[in-house]
């Protein structure tokens, strides 16, 4: 029987940087693709994955995908990937440049935002971010109180 969510969208999500959405402003998201190993897919399939310290860095044109952690995939053998390793991520090259101009801007970073398969292939969304203050943080906070305090009221009636 099919998963629920892949019926959904299409797509099996395995992770998700809950963390980022409270730390940062998301201005653009990008989808790339992941150079993975063989246990490194099938930890991923078992929904073993990190994202809450991950960071993307992008150096001789390319871009690398650092601090994920990827559980190792408990049924392998003697041959085992590292769990905190340095991943390819695979974007265009014009995609690649225009994150590098943007970068470099004051107070960019890019971060994972999710982790998830489409038609068998591992996928991560990056989000390119500006880092909330702390009064950012408490606005948003407070906006989404609100808004809970309304459902509730409008489910009183």
């Amino acid at each position: 029987m099919p998963d629920k969510d892949l019926k959904k969208n299409g797509r099996k999500e395995v992770a998700t940087n809950r963390r980022a959405f409270h730390d940062y402003f998301i201005d653009e998201t990008y989808e790339a693709g992941l150079q993975l190993l063989g246990t490194e897919v099938k930890s991923l399939r078992g929904g073993r994955a990190n994202l809450r310290d991950g960071f993307v860095r992008v150096e001789n044109n390319e871009a690398w995908l650092e601090d994920v952690h990827i559980s190792p995939y408990a049924e392998a053998s003697v041959a085992q990937h590292e769990p905190k390793r340095r991943r390819k991520l695979l974007l265009h090259r014009g995609e690649i440049a225009s994150l590098i101009g943007k970068v470099r801007q004051k107070g960019y970073t890019l971060i994972p935002l999710r982790l998830y398969f489409v038609r068998n292939k591992a996928k991560v969304e990056i989000g390119l971010a500006r880092g909330k203050r702390q009064y950012d943080k408490r606005q948003t906070i407070a906006a989404a109180d609100a808004k809970r305090e309304m459902e509730r009221a409008l489910r009183r009636g």
